[in-house]
């Protein structure tokens, strides 16, 4: 028998700071932990929960409705000099210049968008990483970031290129690096100027810069099962 899949209209993005709301925490990790056992992935850095404790940690979490189901997340680590980017612990015991590049940045206001995952729910939706990916890169500005790092599977390169994250070939293989397994590769990124997004293409880049002037909004989209969905985003919590 053909599985159906629930009817979903509403879909609200709410941003948060991750000390102020564990439950909603606990619903991200339970998300992302069992998105990551589908794919056989369990040693991820991004996938460790101390973040939940962290002040610098700012949680992005969709879910059904206001208070449904958790159905897709990312998070903005914010580089405080205390705990360490997931991306530095991910590959700076493969190459160290990755330490550098976090440390001559932090004054100015460095992070990185972690933990970036989605139902398959979201998925068969047509609404994937990218209004994620959007709405925590617009987010990072309002948090007062002017970088942003980030670590990337082959599933999501182009879409965080569309982003506006350039590849950091400064480091690893032309920024490649084996990981989270020997048998799988991520590639390192950054995005350079968070507040003007030059290499951010349309419709992302007017997006994003919407989503900065009015925190509070709402799009509708079609969805590939050719219903209207509307995104309601909240990324006022600082």
């Amino acid at each position: 028998m053909e599985e159906i899949k629930p009817h979903i209209e509403n879909l609200h993005f709410r941003a948060f700071r991750a000390v102020d709301d564990r439950s909603a925490c606990m619903k991200f990790i339970e998300g992302h932990t069992h998105v990551l056992e589908i794919f056989g992935i369990t040693q991820i850095t991004s996938a460790k929960i101390d973040w939940v404790l962290n002040p610098d940690v700012y949680v992005i979490l969709v879910t059904e409705g206001e208070n449904g189901r958790a159905l897709a997340g990312g998070r903005v680590h914010r580089a405080n000099r205390k705990n360490p980017l997931p991306i530095e612990d991910a590959v700076g015991y493969m190459d160290d210049r990755i330490y550098d590049m976090v440390e001559e940045r932090t004054d100015a206001g460095t992070g990185e968008l972690a933990g970036l995952w989605n139902s398959w729910e979201i998925a068969g939706l047509g609404i994937g990483s990218m209004h994620m990916g959007t709405a925590c890169v617009a987010y990072s500005d309002l948090i007062g970031l002017s970088t942003l790092f980030g670590l990337c599977a082959p599933a999501t390169y182009r879409n965080t290129l569309r982003g506006g994250f350039r590849v950091i070939k400064e480091i690893g293989n032309d920024g490649k690096f084996y990981y989270p397994k020997e048998d799988m590769t991520a590639t390192s990124l950054l995005v350079d100027d968070i507040k003007n997004l030059p290499l951010t293409l349309e419709p992302e880049r007017s997006i994003a810069m919407n989503m900065r002037a009015n925190p509070i909004s709402k799009q509708e989209i079609l969805s590939k099962t050719g219903e209207i969905i509307t995104l309601h985003f909240d990324l006022t919590k600082r």
